[in-house]
């Protein structure tokens, strides 16, 4: 019988990253493909095949991006306490198959039946992937970070292939000759079907490397009590998939749900705290503070797929260089091809600064981040000083801003990812990363009510007004985003005492 290999030959690997890694990265990277190709279509769809206007769109944009958030602080829980990392990793994708193949079949009809599947299996899939990484390294590996900067970039070049292609072939401008005009939108949704499969498959033949890493939280217990646990689990999520269509397909409901599921998890991490040592509850109590201001950073970060999505489809033109691309593929994808360009490199200097002891603490770095994000959102802004008497501005100075901003997505997504494992016990992490995803629930929610506000505002407005308006609503993100920014810094002496000796 083959040897099962054990945690601390995984943790003890030579080099910089362990091997288990690159099989992560790979699983991550096809099922980030099928999540930002299908983000990338929601609004445009909704907006031209679903008869929707612009502000219904962006309301219904963040409360479908609210909703996969939000579920995975529930899929973390049922990892945490009854699946394991793994069958629950497994499960999700399963699910997400299904809702990409029925996105696929009908897209206008089964619209929200489709994104329920979707939204319960990224649920389950998502926290889990993120918690196994984390458990790759032991807690004061300073290469943590790094592993986590690589896994953020397979996180990135799923969502570049992905993002581009997707909404490229749904709008049809690309493969326009091969794919016919009735079928771009299920084609589009059928390539999200397809990687997920890939993803699944990666995970399946390579999870033997994993050693104990991600297996069921049950073992000790009896294995018909532990089966049972499993099938009303399985069974459960299917019978909450119409209560996610309704829920999803309702907006108002959304609202409801937003403001009972943030409190309820707060409350749920201070009923685990009274299980762990004054140490530990400081270090979840500095978890918190992160998980509080990535709301704020995701809210601006995330109009990419609401209000950004028909800026770029309405407001740019569609050539960088000479080259010809389509704007709002750009929009959905230009992230991610900068972090794929640099989160290598931003990881090796976070490397170099740590061995020559000058490497900013985690809570520095979010305050970084949201700087940058303040740079980008100016450049955004700025693309109005050279619009035309059409409302055609540069495609190239609105990547720029993108540029700009992902240097401040690299000082706080894969760093915070990491910081939460660093930070909670580990038979939370589960929950704890579901927070983390659940603060990008929020993220998302307030980012459809911020593009809301701005698509309202330019409602049966000229092109060139449109413009205006849009642009001078992301100059005022600019300004909450560098007051967030300096809040930051300012109380990171506190936060940091709150680590210990966590960095």
């Amino acid at each position: 019988m083959e040897q099962q290999i054990t945690l601390d030959q995984i943790q003890n690997f030579k080099g910089k990253y362990p091997k288990q890694l690159w099989y992560l990265f790979f699983s991550e990277m096809w099922e980030r493909f099928c999540f930002y190709g299908m983000r990338g279509m929601l609004v445009v769809f909704m907006v031209n095949h679903l008869a929707m206007d612009e502000k219904n769109a962006n309301l219904q944009y963040g409360a479908t991006q609210a909703w996969v958030y939000a579920f995975t602080f529930i899929g973390g829980l049922f990892a945490d306490k009854i699946l394991g990392l793994r069958k629950s990793l497994f499960w999700g994708g399963i699910l997400m198959i299904v809702g990409s193949v029925i996105l696929a079949i009908d897209p206008k009809n089964f619209f929200f039946i489709g994104l329920g599947f979707t939204i319960v299996g990224t649920g389950f899939f998502k926290p889990n992937i993120s918690s196994m990484v984390g458990q790759l390294y032991t807690i004061d590996d300073p290469r943590r970070d790094a592993g986590f900067s690589f896994f953020y970039m397979g996180v990135n070049l799923g969502a570049l292939i992905g993002g581009y292609i997707c909404i490229a072939v749904a709008e049809g401008s690309m493969w326009q000759s091969l794919v016919p005009e009735n079928l771009r939108w299920n084609v589009g949704f059928g390539f999200a079907a397809i990687v997920m499969i890939i993803s699944l498959l990666t995970f399946t033949q390579t999870q033997k490397s994993l050693g104990p890493i991600g297996l069921s939280p049950l073992m000790n217990i009896e294995s018909s009590k532990k089966k049972t646990l499993e099938i009303v689990t399985y069974v459960g999520s299917l019978l909450i998939v119409p209560v996610i269509i309704v829920m999803v397909a309702n907006t108002r409901y959304t609202d409801y749900f937003m403001m009972v599921i943030g409190p309820a998890s707060i409350l749920y991490l201070f009923y685990e705290m009274k299980n762990f040592s004054s140490a530990e509850n400081k270090k979840l109590l500095a978890a918190l503070v992160f998980i509080i201001f990535s709301i704020f950073f995701w809210a601006f970060f995330e109009q990419s797929g609401g209000s950004l999505s028909l800026f770029a489809a309405n407001n740019l033109n569609n050539e960088i260089l000479g080259v010809k691309l389509s704007p709002n593929g750009v929009n959905n994808s230009a992230n991610s091809f900068f972090v794929i360009g640099f989160a290598a490199l931003v990881g090796l200097v976070w490397l170099w600064m740590a061995k020559r002891k000058i490497e900013p603490n985690t809570v520095v770095k979010f305050g970084l981040a949201f700087i940058f994000l303040a740079g980008g959102f100016w450049v955004f802004y700025y693309t109005k000083f050279f619009a035309d008497f059409n409302g055609k501005t540069s495609l190239g100075i609105f990547t720029f801003g993108w540029f700009i901003i992902t240097f401040g997505e690299l000082c706080l997504s894969p760093i915070g990812m990491s910081a939460m494992t660093k930070l909670s016990p580990q038979k939370t992490q589960a929950v704890i990363m579901g927070m983390w995803f659940l603060a990008s629930a929020y993220g998302q929610y307030f980012a459809g009510l911020l593009g809301a506000n701005i698509a309202e505002a330019a409602e049966n407005a000229t092109n060139l007004e449109k413009l205006n308006t849009y642009a001078n609503g992301y100059q005022q993100l600019a300004i909450y985003a560098l007051v967030a920014g300096i809040v930051l810094l300012l109380i990171s002496p506190l936060v940091k005492k709150l680590m210990q000796e966590v960095r």
